[in-house]
Formats: structure tokens, C-alpha cells, sequence
């Protein structure tokens, strides 16, 4: 029996490489069809900026909004193991079991995940709705201010439904919601809620804080690195529309 038993572990470990590389597989060429498909429907980024704007570029706040989803499975893949683990299996038949309706608030994420990083990705969302809408990147202060922001808090509320159950979402990609226990009201709520507060404080930091160092402090790195600590959801909106992670649309970052 001990002699067979070294074989019969290398035949299970082949059957296991079997089942879960070509989910492997599927699963980097939908990461990598995410990113193809937020290019065919992006539109060249400075037509928006060079002429009035009248109306949302709604394929451009799509296509950026799937390069972002893209960015963040991709991250998640990378550094979660308990991802990693669920990518084996029937695809759509563990997708349609991992959708419920939440029945606590809690989920199993750490309060720091649920309570600054959901809030953070929903202001990134609702950022690169900000930048593709009619009306552009509203100051604080100006009277059309909250509007715009309770705009783009509805869209980011729309991603966070999609982030969490959509085709494109944890439930698909890891199989979030498959264990009851793995879902909550907290994600549904907090998203939203809480990108609408940082989308907010990060208006208040560039116009006080950021905008006040950059008048006294003119070493571009020093200036690079505090827009994007300060600015989190903006880094992110950045990166997802391809521009690097300081960028602001109003001001260079050397003087």
C-alpha cells in the first residue's frame, strides 16, 4: 500500500492541475476580454475635453468603468488566496449559487475593507462618471456642486451592484456569497454612502490642503506623492481612464 501511495498522490495532484487550469486560463482571458472591451468602446479622450459638452459620454464612463472592474479582479486574483481557491468548479452553475439576499449586515471582510476600501472604489467609480458627464468636474462651491456629486453616487452605487453580484463581480470571480456568511447589507450600503462622504473630503483636501502645499512647495515628486495619498479614489479614477495617478485636469503637476 505505501509503495502505491506517492503515485496515487501524483495522480490526484495531476487531476487537480487538470480542473482548475483552464479556469485558470478562462479566467485571465475574461480579464483580459475586460480590458479589450473598455478600449473598442473608449473614445478618444480629448474629444470630451476640447469641445462643450452637452450631454454624459456614457460609453467612455462604461469603458473606463470596466478597465477599473478590471484593475480590482485583477487585484484580488493576485492577492487572495481564498479567490484563487474558489476559480475551479462549474463556472455558471457557482455564480448563479453565490447570488442571495443578504441576511445580516456583516459580511466576513475586515471593517477596514468594508468601511474605507468599498467607499473608496465607489468614489472612483463615481469620479470617472464625473469626468465623462456633461457638466465636468463641478468645484466645490459652485451651486451645481451637489448635484453632480448625487449624480455620480447613483452611478456608483450601479457599480457596486454590479462589483458584488453582476456578471463581471465577486460572485462570479471567487464565488463571494456562495457561504451565507460571505454576504451582507454593509457592502450595499456602505459603497454608496460612503463615496458620496469621500467624494466630498476629497474635494475639501484638494481645495485646502493640496492646492495651499503646492503654492509653497514646487519639487514635483513632493507634489505627486501628496495627490495621490491624499486622494485615493482620484489615483484610482486616474489609473482606470489611463492617465498617471497625479494627474488633475486643471493644473500641471510642475509649476
Amino acid at each position: 500500500m505505501a509503495a502505491f501511495a506517492p503515485r496515487e498522490c501524483v495522480a490526484s495532484n495531476l487531476r487537480t492541475v487538470r480542473v482548475i487550469r483552464p479556469f485558470r486560463y478562462g479566467l485571465c482571458a475574461v480579464v483580459v476580454l475586460l480590458v479589450s472591451c473598455a478600449n473598442l468602446l473608449a473614445q478618444d479622450e480629448a474629444t470630451p475635453r476640447l469641445q462643450a459638452s452637452h450631454r454624459t459620454n456614457i460609453g467612455a464612463a462604461i469603458a473606463d468603468s470596466i478597465r477599473l472592474l478590471a484593475i480590482e479582479h485583477g487585484t484580488r486574483i493576485a492577492f487572495q488566496e481564498k479567490t484563487r481557491r474558489e476559480l475551479s468548479g462549474p463556472f455558471f452553475k457557482d455564480y448563479v449559487r453565490s447570488i442571495r439576499w443578504p441576511k445580516q449586515w456583516e459580511d466576513t471582510d475586515p471593517w477596514w475593507v468594508n468601511y474605507i476600501g468599498h467607499p473608496i472604489h465607489g468614489a472612483a467609480a463615481g469620479l470617472i462618471w464625473i469626468d465623462h458627464g456633461a457638466q465636468g468636474d463641478v468645484p466645490l462651491g459652485d451651486k451645481r456642486y451637489w448635484s453632480s456629486r448625487g449624480r455620480a453616487t447613483a452611478y456608483a452605487a450601479i457599480y457596486s451592484l454590479q462589483f458584488e453580484i453582476g456578471p463581471f463581480s465577486e460572485a462570479s470571480i471567487g464565488n463571494v456569497g456562495m457561504r451565507p456568511e460571505t454576504t451582507g447589507w454593509v457592502d450595499h450600503v456602505v459603497t454608496p454612502a460612503g463615496a458620496f462622504a469621500v467624494l466630498i473630503v476629497e474635494d475639501a483636501l484638494d481645495r485646502y490642503f493640496i492646492r495651499w502645499l503646492e503654492r509653497h512647495v514646487t519639487n514635483s515628486t513632493v507634489r505627486g506623492i501628496v495627490r495621490v495619498l491624499f486622494s485615493p479614489a482620484r489615483t484610482m479614477a486616474n489609473t482606470a481612464q489611463r492617465k498617471t495617478p497625479w494627474h488633475r485636469a486643471d493644473r500641471p503637476l510642475r509649476p
